[in-house]
């Protein structure tokens, strides 16, 4: 019994030793980050930017896997299903983790099956119409609608993305019908409102700002707070007659719960340091994203 108590504490006093030891020299391979959306969304665009300078800083490779489906629900589940050991991270949006879990029913808990890293960057948020669609202002769009009640199209990025969920906060304001066009990713979602498919569409700034700049796209509002930057003769929502109405989201790191403290620091540091990288800045303010890097 004496032998067998202390292996248990050998063993014990082993485990406890593993974590540091292995945060020391973590990472000692190549870490997978999951983007659960299409390549090219407003959240691939923070975190391949910002995991490229991460990599160069570790001098370890962070291979950057899209994996869309379902409004980010596939690739998000596939992360809480992961492994803790911080190989496996994943670049996640407010979309998947407080949208989602209140439209549908989801494999994972936003509140528990993750640690978060770092909030990485805010996203600025556009509502856009096809040059030749009629409606040329907000609340010319809200006149036409409530003219042709289910007549007008608008896309979004899937069901419960925050497309869908942003154009839905606007039609309940005004209390418009319009009908629902969910595709498999913004991109897609934003490129055939620019083909002509789609007459309008709410969608992330980052996504669209060089073809509004290059008149493939009308701008009629900005869905922030306060006007952006990069359109600052673009009105906000609210400034077009929708008081109120404010719709922003944002990007994150996360790993699956149960990693260890140390790699959660390491990584978060790491994060904050390729954010706080004035080349980093300056690419993710010049699409429409407002750098952070936090707890």
């Amino acid at each position: 019994m004496r032998a067998r108590l202390a292996l248990n504490l050998a063993l014990f006093y082993g485990l406890c030793l593993a974590a540091p030891v292995a945060a020391q020299s973590y990472p000692s391979k190549p870490i997978n980050m999951i983007i659960p959306l299409q390549a090219g969304s407003a959240v691939d665009a923070i975190l391949r930017t910002v995991a490229n300078k991460m990599a160069e800083n570790m001098g370890q490779s962070i291979v950057v896997e899209n994996q869309p489906g379902a409004a980010g629900a596939i690739g998000t589940e596939r992360l809480a299903k992961a492994a803790p050991d911080g190989y496996t991270i994943a670049g996640l949006n407010d979309g998947s983790l407080t949208m989602l879990p209140n439209l549908r029913k989801v494999g994972f808990d936003p509140l528990s099956s993750f640690e978060p890293v770092s909030l990485v960057a805010e996203i600025s948020w556009v509502l856009i119409a096809h040059p030749n669609f009629e409606a040329k202002s907000v609340q010319a769009l809200i006149a036409l609608a409530k003219a042709r009640p289910g007549r007008i199209d608008y896309s979004s990025g899937g069901n419960g993305s925050p497309q869908h969920v942003a154009m839905e906060v606007f039609k309940a304001a005004n209390n418009l019908y319009m009908t629902h066009i969910p595709y498999r990713g913004a991109t897609q979602s934003a490129m055939d409102v620019m083909s002509g498919q789609i007459p309008v569409s709410f969608s992330a700034l980052s996504i669209v700002i060089s073809h509004i700049k290059a008149g493939k796209l009308r701008a009629l509002a900005v869905g922030n707070p306060s006007r952006s930057p990069l359109l600052p003769d673009v009105p906000t929502v609210a400034e077009s007659g929708i008081p109120g109405y404010a719709f922003a989201t944002w990007g994150g790191i996360f790993l699956p719960k149960g990693a260890p403290k140390a790699i959660v620091d390491r990584l978060h540091a790491e994060t904050v340091k390729a954010v706080n990288d004035p080349t980093v800045r300056e690419r993710l303010t010049s699409q429409g994203l407002i750098p952070r890097g936090s707890t």
